[in-house]
């Protein structure tokens, strides 16, 4: 059979993680073709908070400014157990210091879809919407998929394909991945109401129960709140028989505060699953976002790991088929991205545990113990400075990856395979500088030698050895910093430029 599409990446779904897969990659010259099986972006809110590392890819993209625009920054969370405000911390400088969006964005995710979607399209990129992917298959040279359109079935070759197809992925079903994981027994609902209550518009608030929980979101539009709570471990209905009415009067019952739901605009019931697939790639195809790799809501990491799981492919994906790296490259999305996304699920599992787990000392923490000590560990800044890391994911770190140069980066602060901290430089962002989609050279120093080899590969800053920077990391001696196009540090050294960079690119030429 004579395929009817030729493509460099079929990609398999346009939810958050597929419009970004499809954006790198059309920003890096790819050649992509994106299928999804519903007609458009999705018109629920789903997900809500984005977080620093996502917005700090969006900055790369040049769309966090819109993101900030079209979202509210969580200013201030509350507090709340007996009916009765326990505590507040302010939310919107938690990160101070660490990244340029030191907060969590409060945008769903139809809006950052929609975001997403009108980037692609300004790219001249565009989506097959009402596509499903029949079946492929694979072999050295590549991929041979079968797509159901409106018009009928098509036959699509591509030299590789991804699927971000969501937690029941076709994709990965037909490589016969495990998805291994748990399943939490108690039933979970979300509703998107318009409520009217004694609480202002302007925080998040927590909301706590002896033996459960519920979180109440602002959204935008005047008392317009996402709700997420649980219900009880005697609640034995199916996911389909449950009732709005019983979702209300579990909130009220919750709450004990005097409120009125005006509206319901959206609700839904569900168990919550903690999995990840035994592998993030196998052959030519890998799976990214749900599709690898589903969470327990708590933290809010899903939409922004699927972000971040494209984000680490795309680059990677542009180098090998351009020619400029070795196959052996795509190997470490597996490594980088599956490592993390076992540390997600243990840390997601803590938390929700915290909040929906049962015992009766659970519920004392809760109701009396825990308003406290989270008002007072988000009101120290030490605290915060390890805190926001792992909640915002700017803590992710590759310092293992086969990608981290460590030869030379063992008389500094800063390893191989962290993110580049956010410094301010020259009265500006240090990010903004970075907005290429290619690796960075940063030479610190007045007397920093150039960068003569490379220049279609490698951007060259040359940086003034600020106080900040020495003690950021740890030297007041001149040095390079080489970044990966995603950001992270790929070698720290004083060896010179040419020599530092080609080294590192002659690793990837040749297989690592």
């Amino acid at each position: 059979m004579q395929a009817e599409v030729r493509t460099q990446v079929l990609v398999v779904g346009a939810g958050p993680t597929g419009l970004s897969l499809a954006c790198l990659l059309a920003r890096y010259g790819v050649d992509f073709l994106l299928v999804e099986r519903n007609a458009g972006i999705t018109p629920y809110s789903k997900a809500l908070g984005v977080h620093a590392r996502t917005l700090e890819i969006y900055d790369q993209l040049g769309i966090a400014e819109e993101a900030l625009r079209r979202g509210a920054v969580a200013g201030r969370v509350r507090f709340v157990a007996g009916g009765r405000v326990r505590g507040e911390a302010d939310l919107s400088r938690l990160g101070e210091g660490l990244s340029p969006f030191p907060f969590v964005l409060v945008l769903e995710q139809s809006r950052n879809e929609a975001l997403l979607y009108e980037y692609l399209q300004a790219l001249g990129g565009r989506v097959e919407w009402e596509t499903t992917l029949e079946s492929f298959t694979q072999d050295a040279q590549g991929v041979r998929a079968v797509v159901r359109t409106p018009a009928g079935l098509r036959t699509v070759d591509a030299d590789y394909l991804v699927g971000c197809d969501g937690a029941r992925s076709a994709t990965r079903e037909r490589l016969g991945l495990e998805f291994g994981g748990s399943t939490f027994e108690r039933t979970f609902y979300v509703a998107d109401v318009v409520l009217d209550w004694p609480l202002s518009h302007d925080a998040i608030h927590v909301c706590f129960a002896p033996d459960s929980f519920v979180l109440c979101f602002p959204m935008e539009g005047a008392r317009r709140y996402r709700l997420v709570g649980v219900f009880p471990e005697s609640f034995r209905k199916d996911e389909g028989q449950v009732l709005y009415e019983e979702i209300e009067a579990r909130v009220r019952a919750e709450l004990r505060l005097p409120l009125e739901i005006d509206e319901v605009r959206w609700f839904s019931v569900y168990k919550v699953h903690t999995r990840h697939a035994g592998r993030f790639r196998l052959g030519r195809c890998f799976l990214a976002g749900d599709a690898a790799h589903i969470h327990s809501p708590a933290g809010a990491q899903g939409m922004n790991t699927g972000i971040q799981d494209a984000y680490n492919l795309a680059w990677k994906l542009a180098l090998v088929l351009a020619g400029r790296a070795h196959p052996q490259l795509l190997e470490t999305y597996d490594a980088e991205r599956r490592a993390n996304a076992r540390r997600l699920l243990v840390t997601t599992d803590r938390l929700f545990q915290l909040g929906a787990g049962r015992g009766w000392w659970l519920g004392v923490l809760r109701t009396r113990l825990f308003p406290r000590f989270a008002r007072f560990v988000l009101s120290v800044s030490a605290i915060n400075r390890r805190l926001f890391p792992l909640l915002s994911q700017i803590g992710i770190h590759y310092r293992d990856s086969a990608l981290s140069d460590h030869e030379g980066d063992s008389d500094f602060a800063v390893r191989a395979g962290e993110r580049m901290p956010f410094l301010e430089i020259e009265g500006g962002n240090l990010y903004h500088r970075l907005r290429s989609p290619r690796f960075h050279l940063l030479s610190f120093g007045d007397e920093a030698e150039a960068l003569h080899t490379h220049p279609e590969l490698v951007e060259h800053h040359r940086l003034p050895l600020t106080r900040a920077v020495a003690e950021r990391f740890g030297t007041m001696d001149d040095f390079h910093v080489l970044l990966r196009p995603d950001h992270y540090i790929a070698s720290i050294g004083r060896d010179p430029p040419d020599a530092q960079v080609g080294r590192y690119l002659e690793r990837l030429r040749h297989g690592l």
